[in-house]
């Protein structure tokens, strides 16, 4: 028997929030959003018909808060809870609450959860269903001699991984048995952090594999489909960057087997809704089950772009009871779509996640983009650095890929570090071009490096800063008659500029000249004219080559992004202080937002370069901070569970005097 829902309220913020009221309110369904304190003004706060602010910004006290969801539900006069991905998506004691007390569950059943949603158990049950498994072990003792004797017998490198939660969170690869107790510990704790349950397992590391998943959907009276495979083998430490539908490794054949497998993983615990089987394919076709994730994936929109499936609407068809409506053999798929990841991160400084305002979001007009972020709005240190999906579809995969990097290159975030570079690099790549990327391409590769800009980029900031000057000049001087204006009784002066360029100051000068403005950079001299020209936005050419550009003046900044990259640059010869070099200061700043959850030396103790110090987290990730000096601690100025902000200092060293 069917039961419609009127109103949905989402579990979840950010771009899975504001895609799954998309959908709902196209279906006519009354929307409830639930937000932080930080995230009251967020875009997916405004996509509702309704918002509920239910704690403070940690989400342990509020989107992880069972009690305060369920409260905010019941206050909202909501019929549904969609759990979008993250947070409580996959918890098995909250999606048995939600029934209990009277709402429908977007997903599948909590016993479904329960089976799947923890890996080691999922990993027993699937031999039972004919689906092949990679070695390792599952069992109940936790005890780290187990843990050790069990990677000796399935030989290194194996992998830790929390069986609960999935996005990469609470993995760890060990190459040797000496790693293994460190791993042990750091998985455990991020997985204790981001799932609450540190229960971990070990599996035979597969080091040159694809990661290959089927999507299955399964109605109420058990009626089971795959909706075909997704490749998303360019990961980097197990967190998925970009992913593709349909895989480039996948034949027909290999697709029917593999989707067989992923029912009969679904069938085996009478799933319903959404759901994922996730494999590890071999260079020799053979494959393996690695985990089944228990609700919609990041993923999702390339397989809606090579079905035609709109994949939320489906899960609240068959929450509401309705059957899925067509049949395997129904099913086709057409074309290619590939999706990348936009992260506020830094990966030139090892991948470092970013906080702080979004001084500009530019989504592209030419490819899908879902998006949590808006200009105006912030990062918040608290939640998972992933701010956007763009997605792409082309008739070929090379079309789709070429798309995705057209938008990619047309799009702009400004103010906060992300991975856009990197993300074009690797779309441009060998690996990638040619549909041989697995799951160590990224690991393997040489670390990113940072673009710097060329001469062209830096004409077009000096004269985008000039013309900031004079329009802030003239709004603040007395009327002038229109025709005085740029008038001058003598030649056209060079205006002089200092742009910090790779460290170094760049004496650039600017001078108007006819249409457009001679710009010297170095010694070298260039012919600028602006063809339009917006607060935010910018075509010019530059020796008769064209550029497009966003941009935002802050200052004496100005802040671009082309398709070559994103820039800052200052004119200013005194550059804001930096922390000390790395190599001769003993000064340990905090390299992003957090909160400190260790802190391993005490002031008066002797450290060795390179010494682990203390235990950051971030982004739902710990980092190890280490010295870069040795010497002797003198100063401790933060504790665990201390919230820490970027640049803060930490722990101060006095160097040891070389002899």
């Amino acid at each position: 028997m069917s039961r419609p829902i009127e109103t949905l309220l989402v579990a979840n913020r950010g771009e899975i929030a504001v895609r799954i009221f998309r959908t709902a309110r196209s279906l006519g369904i009354k929307t409830v959003a639930i937000a932080s304190e930080p995230d009251s003004d967020a875009p997916h706060a405004k996509a509702a018909d309704r918002c509920l602010v239910i704690g403070p910004g940690p989400a342990a006290q509020s989107y992880l808060d069972q009690d305060k969801v369920l409260a905010a539900a019941k206050s909202a006069g909501a019929d549904a809870i969609h759990p979008g991905y993250g947070f409580l998506s996959e918890n098995a004691a909250f999606a048995h609450r939600v029934v209990e007390e009277g709402f429908l569950f977007v997903g599948p059943p909590a016993d479904a959860i329960a089976a799947m949603g923890d890996k080691a158990t999922s990993k027993q049950l699937m031999p039972e269903a004919g689906v092949p498994c990679i070695p390792g072990y599952e069992g109940e003792s936790q005890d780290e001699a187990i843990f050790a004797q069990e990677a000796q017998r399935i030989g290194y490198p194996v992998m830790v991984k929390a069986s609960a939660g999935g996005g990469g969170k609470g993995m760890r690869i060990v190459q040797h048995p000496d790693d293994l107790s460190e791993a042990v510990a750091r998985a455990r704790s991020e997985a204790e952090t981001s799932f609450g349950n540190g229960r971990l397992l070990i599996e035979k590391a597969m080091t040159e594999a694809r990661h290959v998943e089927v999507q299955v959907f399964a109605d109420q009276s058990g009626h089971t489909v795959h909706l075909g495979e997704r490749d998303c083998s360019l990961q980097r430490r197990h967190q998925k960057v970009i992913e593709e539908a349909p895989s480039p490794a996948v034949s027909a054949d290999l697709r029917e087997r593999m989707g067989r497998a992923a029912i009969e993983a679904a069938k085996a615990v009478n799933y319903v809704g959404a759901g994922t089987v996730e494999f590890l394919l071999a260079a020799d076709g053979a494959f393996y089950f690695l985990e089944m994730n228990t609700r919609l994936q990041v993923e999702h929109p390339v397989t809606e772009e090579i079905t035609g499936l709109d994949l939320v609407a489906l899960q609240i068809r068959v929450a509401q009871g309705l059957p899925l409506g067509f049949e395997q053999s129904d099913l086709r798929l057409s074309g290619h779509a590939i999706e990348a990841r936009l992260y506020a991160e830094a990966p030139e400084d090892g991948f470092l996640p970013q906080a702080g305002h979004v001084k500009l979001w530019k989504a592209p007009h030419t490819a899908r983009a879902d998006a949590g972020i808006e200009t105006g709005g912030m990062v918040s240190p608290h939640y998972d650095p992933m701010l956007a999906k763009i997605i792409a579809y082309g008739s070929t995969r090379d079309e789709a890929r070429r798309r995705l990097i057209t938008a990619l290159e047309e799009s702009a975030l400004l103010g906060v570090r992300t991975n856009r570079s990197f993300l074009l690099d690797l779309l441009k790549g060998e690996a990638f071009s040619k549909g041989d990327a697995l799951t160590t391409t990224i690991d393997n590769s040489d670390p990113p490096v940072a673009s710097q800009p060329d001469n062209e980029t830096v004409c077009l900031g000096a004269v985008l800063l000039h013309l900031d000057r004079r329009d802030e000049a003239l709004n603040s001087a007395r009327a002038i008659a229109s025709p005085l204006l740029g008038w001058q009784g003598g030649a056209n002066l060079p205006s002089p500029y200092g742009l910090v360029v790779a460290g170094d100051i760049v004496r650039t000068t600017v001078t108007a000249q006819g249409s457009g403005f001679a710009v010297v950079v170095g010694d070298q001299s260039h012919h600028v004219e602006i063809s339009e020209r917006t607060p935010r936005s910018v075509r010019a050419t530059i020796n008769a080559a064209p550029i497009t550009a966003s941009y935002l003046c802050d200052g004496t900044d100005v802040l671009l992004s082309t398709a070559n990259g994103t820039f800052t640059l200052t004119d200013d010869y005194q550059r804001q202080a930096r922390a000390e070099d790395a190599e001769g200061s003993g000064r340990i700043s905090a390299p992003m937002h957090g909160i400190m959850t260790e802190v391993v030396v005490e002031v008066g103790q002797i450290v060795a370069k390179d010494e682990k110090l203390a235990i950051l987290e971030a982004m739902k990730m710990q980092h190890e901070l280490t010295a870069p000096v040795a010497g002797t601690v003198t100063e401790i100025t933060a504790t665990a569970g201390t919230q820490i902000g970027a640049g803060d200092t930490l722990i101060v060293i006095e160097p040891k005097e070389e002899t």
